[in-house]
């Protein structure tokens, strides 16, 4: 079952990512953290947990994605996280599929994310678009329009994620 994060899941959360992100050659273990400061710094949008049998094994986050040309209605997908014992079953997709119709239905216009391409291409994403990052994980960038348009702009993370602010 995949639902909306419910108060009362957040260690539950926070166990999760820090299991999937453990011993990850790109992580430098604060993916959990992230995930909290989201939701302290009232940034998480979106969060949404895969539950089977009353555990929690799996969970992503959207958060506000601040583009330079001030358009809005783009959130940035991350972190996503599996439990490890159960990962490459699709819960990761799941979570993403069901994500992309709720942001679709509430009027978003689409979701940008730094990951890998052999994954992410597979659910629509693309990297090479008019929306650009700075910095190291530029190459990294993908984005989904759900409208068709994609915007040429800078975009910038919420602060959670360690990056400055918009401008």
């Amino acid at each position: 079952m995949i639902r909306a994060e419910r108060p009362g899941d957040e260690a539950a959360i926070f166990a999760v990512t820090r299991a999937a992100f453990a011993g990850h050659p790109h992580s430098d273990g604060a993916e959990p953290f992230i995930v909290n400061r989201l939701r302290e710094d009232g940034d998480l949008v979106l969060s949404l947990v895969h539950e089977t049998a009353g555990r929690i094994l799996g969970h992503v986050a959207y958060s506000p994605a601040r583009l330079s040309n001030g358009e809005t209605g783009w959130l940035v997908l991350g972190p996503i996280s599996v439990l490890p014992d159960v990962q490459l079953i699709g819960i990761g997709s799941a979570l993403i599929a069901q994500g992309r119709r709720q942001l679709e239905q509430r009027g978003y216009r689409g979701i940008v994310l730094v990951g890998d391409p052999g994954y992410y291409a597979r659910h629509g994403f693309r990297q090479g678009t008019p929306i650009t990052l700075d910095g190291p994980l530029a190459p990294h960038l993908h984005s989904l329009s759900f409208d068709g348009h994609t915007p040429t702009a800078r975009v910038s993370f919420a602060a959670a994620f360690g990056e400055p602010g918009p401008g």
